[in-house]
């Protein structure tokens, strides 16, 4: 299937210049395409797949991938989106926020494949020792203000009189058609592809490569993804969900893709995963046959964190949620568990009182909160209805002591199918 149509199909196509062009070369040759990600902080953020996902897309397709980090345009920032003017960033910070996010590119496009490699650049490399004059004279020659103002990226802001839009930010689009007309030069690079809200920027540079390279270039974009409830995607109550595990771990990476709204789920799957669209037609089935099995959100959320962390440490974070269903303990690591803890309650006790015989588990499920009295926890605990780190516990002259803690310090005590605490030894 043609690249177009197979984007096409996933509802991946927000606009496109020359389309029909496009299409016959597209399926005719495997062209060069770029896409440009933003260095503002040290790791990209799942709003970014789309895009990258979109790259790897095109790769599989036999086409040649450019992922741009933008050592110069990140140091100037992109107006395009933002209500107000974003903070410079240091040299020092932009840098090491780009050897972080090259890692990441790294993780979902084929860099060592012998027939189309991606390639993976910086476009400070080609504006590094060009002067500011050459700039205007070689480069700002070839704009109208006048068109420049008009786009909505820098129009939005210009009629926002508290913010408006700096010298900075405005010549922002200068900077990113530079790049599609080195990329075209250098590269023979045909195709820019971004969010919708790049359009502006994209059709500068194809303008720009048409008039100093008398060459006919294109540019494509992807639509901006919201959730169900017209919402941000990629927002959640703690922030951004991060594609860096220092930033957001494995665990909360999967969950937020469990979590995803049964309105959203089928969109996403087709957005986010490689699923052939048959597969994704029979999930859509299922889901709407029977929506409890959160069939689709499971496929989805191993989908897209195998893409990301890899197929161990997604293992790991199913298996860290399985737990919350009653799922074993064995095997699973303190940092996954950590993660747990941050889930349900927690209680502290003093280690103390566990060392030698230790305390009575009646005790503990009282000051747990799980038991209202001591002769209520015998009587749940007789009944089967409570569980020691996921095992249930029928005797209820059952004693804890520092030898049942999870890790040296925390003990598991559910009631029941869903009611969890997490107690503290310290």
């Amino acid at each position: 299937m043609n690249i177009l149509e197979e984007l096409e199909g996933r509802g991946l196509i927000a606009d496109c210049t020359d389309r029909n062009e496009l299409n016959k070369k597209a399926g005719s040759s495997h062209i060069t395409l770029y896409c440009g990600f933003d260095p503002s902080a040290e790791s990209l953020h799942v709003g970014n797949l789309v895009p990258l996902l979109a790259l790897r897309r095109f790769q599989l397709a036999g086409h040649h991938p450019i992922a741009v980090t933008g050592g110069a345009t990140g140091s100037v920032g992109d107006p395009s989106g933002k209500a107000a003017e974003r903070q410079l960033l240091a040299n020092e910070v932009l840098e090491r926020n780009i050897a972080s996010v090259k890692e990441q590119l790294t993780r979902l496009l084929d860099f060592d494949t012998k027939t189309n490699p991606a390639r993976l650049v910086d476009n400070a490399s080609w504006t590094t020792d060009v002067s500011y004059l050459d700039f205007l004279r070689d480069i700002g020659k070839h704009f109208s203000v006048n068109q420049m103002m008009a786009k909505e990226s820098v129009r939005a802001r210009m009629e926002d009189r508290e913010v408006g839009i700096s010298y900075t930010e405005f010549s922002y689009m200068l900077l990113q058609a530079y790049d599609f007309f080195v990329l075209c030069r250098d590269y023979n690079c045909e195709l820019q592809i971004g969010g919708s809200d790049q359009w502006g920027n994209i059709t500068a540079g194809i303008d720009l490569c048409r008039k100093k390279l008398g060459k006919e270039v294109y540019g494509l974009t992807l639509p901006l993804i919201t959730n169900a409830d017209g919402t941000k995607f990629g927002k959640t109550e703690a922030g951004a969900v991060w594609l860096e595990a220092k930033k957001t771990s494995v665990y909360r990476f999967y969950q937020f893709w469990i979590r995803t709204d049964d309105l959203d789920v089928i969109r996403y799957l087709k957005y986010f995963t490689f699923l052939a669209r048959e597969e994704i037609k029979a999930l859509e089935k299922l889901h709407a046959k029977e929506p409890e099995a959160r069939a689709a959100h499971k496929v989805l959320a191993r989908s897209v964190t195998d893409l990301v962390h890899g197929s161990g440490a997604t293992a790991e974070a199913v298996r860290a949620s399985e737990i919350l269903f009653g799922g074993g303990l064995q095997g699973i690591s303190e940092t996954t568990f950590n993660e747990i803890v941050g889930e349900v309650p927690t209680k502290e006790i003093e280690k103390s009182k566990l060392d030698g015989a230790g305390s009575p588990l009646v005790d503990l499920l009282v000051h747990s909160a799980l038991s209202p009295s001591k002769g209520q926890a015998r009587k749940d605990i007789e009944g089967g209805g409570v569980y020691v780190n996921n095992v249930r516990e029928s005797k209820s002259n059952r004693t804890i002591s520092t030898n049942d803690l999870l890790f040296g310090k925390h003990l598991l005590l559910r009631k029941g199918k869903r009611n969890y605490v997490v107690v503290t030894a310290k």
